[in-house]
C-alpha cells in the first residue's frame, strides 16, 4: 500500500475534479428530477383523469427497473433512434429518469398524508381545488416530505457513482484510472474516495435530521 504516492497533490487534484464533476451531475440531476416527480406525484395526488393513470404506470415501471439498466437504455440504446447525448448528459438523463419517479412516490404520498378533512375544509370555504392544494394542503405536505427527500438526494449523489460504465469522468472513473496505474494505490485511494463520500453524505443525513425534527 503505497499511500505517499496515491496521496501526491497531482492525485487529490484529479479526484476533486471527479469529484466535482459527480456533484455537477448529482446537482443538475436533482432540480429536474425534482421538478418532474413533483409534476408527477401531484398528477397522482390530484387523480387527473387518464393523466394519472399514465402517471402512476411510468412511475411503477421505473421504480422497478435498476439504474444501471436505464443508464445502458440512455446511452447505447437511444443513439439507434437518432437521440445521442454527451456521457455527461446520458448520466443526467438517466438520474434523472430513476430519481423522479422515487421522488414522485415520496410527493404523493407527503400529500396523501395530509388529513382528507383539510380539502373539505379549505373546499367548504370557498377555496377552488387549486387553491385549496396550494395553500393548505401542500404546506402541510412539505413538511412530512423534506426529511425522505434529503434523503433520496443522498441516494442520488451515490448512484452517479454507477456512471462509471459509460465511462462519466466522476470520482470513481478517476479512482479506477489511478488504481490501473499501480495496484498499491488501490486500498489508499479507495480509502480517500470512501471518506469523501461519507463527509458529503453524513452532513447531509445530519440535515435531513435537523429538518425531521425542525418539521
Amino acid at each position: 500500500m503505497d499511500f505517499i504516492g496515491a496521496y501526491s497533490p497531482d492525485h487529490i487534484v484529479f479526484l476533486l475534479k471527479g469529484f466535482w464533476i459527480t456533484l455537477e451531475v448529482a446537482g443538475i440531476s436533482i432540480v429536474f428530477s425534482f421538478l418532474l416527480g413533483a409534476i408527477l406525484g401531484i398528477i397522482r395526488y390530484a387523480k387527473i383523469p387518464v393523466l394519472a393513470q399514465i402517471s402512476a404506470f411510468i412511475v411503477e415501471i421505473i421504480r422497478n427497473l435498476p439504474l444501471l439498466l436505464i443508464i445502458f437504455f440512455v446511452y447505447f440504446a437511444l443513439p439507434e433512434v437518432g437521440i445521442k447525448l454527451s456521457i455527461t448528459w446520458s448520466a443526467i438523463l438517466a438520474l434523472t429518469i430513476f430519481e423522479s419517479a422515487m421522488l414522485a412516490e415520496i410527493i404523493r404520498s407527503g400529500l396523501n398524508s395530509v388529513h382528507k378533512g383539510q380539502m373539505e375544509a379549505g373546499r367548504s370555504s370557498g377555496l377552488t381545488y387549486t387553491q385549496t392544494l396550494w395553500h393548505i394542503i401542500l404546506p402541510q405536505g412539505v413538511r412530512r416530505m423534506v426529511p425522505p427527500i434529503v434523503s433520496q438526494f443522498i441516494s442520488l449523489l451515490k448512484d452517479t457513482s454507477l456512471a462509471v460504465v459509460i465511462a462519466l469522468p466522476e470520482m470513481m472513473h478517476n479512482a479506477q484510472v489511478l488504481n490501473a496505474q499501480n495496484i498499491n494505490y488501490i486500498i489508499p485511494i479507495f480509502l480517500l474516495v470512501a471518506v469523501i463520500y461519507f463527509i458529503v453524505n453524513f452532513a447531509l443525513s445530519l440535515v435531513a435530521r435537523r429538518l425531521e425534527l425542525n418539521m
